[in-house]
């Protein structure tokens, strides 16, 4: 189980230095990644926050970094396109995110695990469900003779216990990067972060 970013190749990009990402592919966040590869990241994140003001929010700043963060520091609920996505080393299924899933859902799947069912996005539509003892994830749930990977509750939760150290990890990167990248927006740029994340505030 692993938390990913959908990331999208960008060209022309110059507010930082990022990594060369192949598009609609899928970023592992975690606490390997290079600094082009944080770089990556956050600006994919900023860039699913970054919309048009409308009449009660804060105007977009004039500065070109400032208004592109713009969405990500100031919106109430920030979205990054993506979740976690399962491999099954023995039969090689995978389990990916669907189109609207975001990443600051990824507690859903603990929900999943105490009992409740639980979809991810759709095109594909995955969905999660416990039976017994075990939690059955169905690739595509709108697929016929869908795929499906099952494990055992247990270890489903040792398994998002795992991601979240991964995201904790990768957000530790955010900040180092940050302070050399973006030092007079690195605190604003965590707490975003730790809110997309859905993860406690750093200590």
């Amino acid at each position: 189980m692993q938390p990913v970013l959908e990331v999208y190749s960008y060209d022309g990009f110059a507010l930082w230095p990022v990594a060369e990402v192949e598009s609609y592919g899928y970023l592992p966040l975690n606490g390997k990644l290079s600094p082009a590869e944080v770089g990556t990241a956050v600006m994919r994140i900023a860039e699913c926050n970054n919309v048009d003001p409308i009449d009660s929010d804060p105007p977009r700043p004039a500065s070109s970094i400032e208004a592109f963060l713009h969405g990500l520091l100031t919106m109430d609920d920030p979205f990054a396109s993506g979740g976690l996505r399962v491999t099954d080393t023995t039969s090689g299924v995978v389990l990916l995110p669907g189109c609207c899933s975001g990443l600051e859902e990824w507690r859903d799947w603990f929900l999943a695990v105490d009992g409740a069912v639980v979809s991810f996005g759709h095109d594909p539509s995955p969905l999660v469900e416990r039976t017994g003892d075990l939690i059955r994830m169905t690739v595509d749930a709108e697929q016929d003779g869908s795929p499906i990977i099952e494990a055992p509750a247990a270890e489903l939760r040792h398994q998002l216990n795992h991601a979240e150290t991964d995201l904790t990890r990768f957000r530790n990167l955010v900040s180092t990067w940050a302070e050399r990248q973006l030092p007079d927006h690195s605190t604003s740029i965590v707490t975003a972060i730790t809110r997309v994340l859905d993860l406690p505030p750093m200590p």
